[in-house]
């Protein structure tokens, strides 16, 4: 903390789920204020998140974000306008060594993102009602994803049992080595993505395209999918109820997101500076 306290933060990025965002996925006025503050202070804020992007649209409009934000783990940066600014599909190999892996788990959902769209083969699945809760659309029922593998955004097992999520990581980490980014957004969701889709990688684009050194920025999460941006930013914020894995590679630990953790460390450790 001693060496990167030195440097003002010029610029935030803070992951959605579980950390701006409450278990309901609504935001705290403390957060909105948060942020607000943040903004009128001059410090940068954007949002780097596994979800798609149209799925950010209400959390963009609710805090202000007017800066390019980062979807998929950061396989995809959109502009405000809703364009392009980078975009990295998972290798067609690596998608179906994964598919195949998941194929053969009776406990696990198996979705498919692509062209905008959550691609489901069993849209009763018991996870796909907290799913849609979530992003705020339906999933589209297909009978193969095959047809999708030139343009796969992310691929996500999800189950109730967060123990074989773990397992199944492990076995697909060495499978798909150099091709694919293996991480656990959430406890229930093992997200597959492009190797340079990921939250590191995101944070340097952005820093870049905003001209703000590495140093003086900030980034928050919770989840497994978040050390990858803790790594290169300049002061890294792990909420409370992230798993120790997670907390133990962050600078700091802020409050849970029950207990507005994101708000308490904006306040805390980036507005004072």
């Amino acid at each position: 903390m001693s060496e990167v306290a030195q440097h003002p933060i010029r610029f935030l990025l803070s992951d959605m789920d579980g950390t701006l965002l409450l278990p309901d996925h609504s935001l705290s006025q403390r957060t909105i204020d948060a942020v607000r503050a943040l903004r009128e202070a001059g410090v940068l804020f954007s949002l780097a998140t596994g979800r798609p992007p149209k799925a950010m649209l209400q959390a963009i409009e609710a805090l202000g974000v007017d800066l390019p934000t980062a979807a998929f783990n950061g396989g995809t940066i959109v502009n405000p306008d809703g364009s392009l600014l980078v975009a990295h599909y998972l290798p067609a190999t690596a998608a179906l060594i994964a598919l195949a892996l998941f194929a053969d788990q009776p406990d696990i959902e198996v979705w498919v993102f692509s062209g905008g769209d959550w691609l489901v083969k069993d849209p009763s699945g018991p996870m796909v009602p907290r799913e849609q809760y979530g992003l705020g659309y339906p999933p589209v029922s297909v009978d193969s994803f095959e047809p999708f593998l030139a343009r796969i955004d992310k691929i996500v097992a999800a189950s109730s049992n967060a123990e074989l999520l773990v397992e199944l990581e492990a076995r697909l980490l060495p499978l798909v080595e150099g091709q694919a980014q293996v991480s656990r957004s959430q406890p229930v969701y093992l997200d597959v993505t492009a190797m340079r889709a990921n939250k590191g990688d995101a944070l340097a684009t952005l820093a870049g395209f905003l001209g703000v050194p590495l140093q003086q920025t900030a980034a928050m999460g919770d989840g497994g999918n978040d050390p990858a941006m803790f790594h290169r930013a300049g002061l890294s914020i792990a909420m409370g109820q992230a798993e120790e894995e997670v907390r133990r590679q962050a600078d700091v630990v802020t409050g849970a997101n029950t207990e507005d953790g994101a708000a308490l460390a904006i306040e805390r450790y980036i507005l004072p500076r």
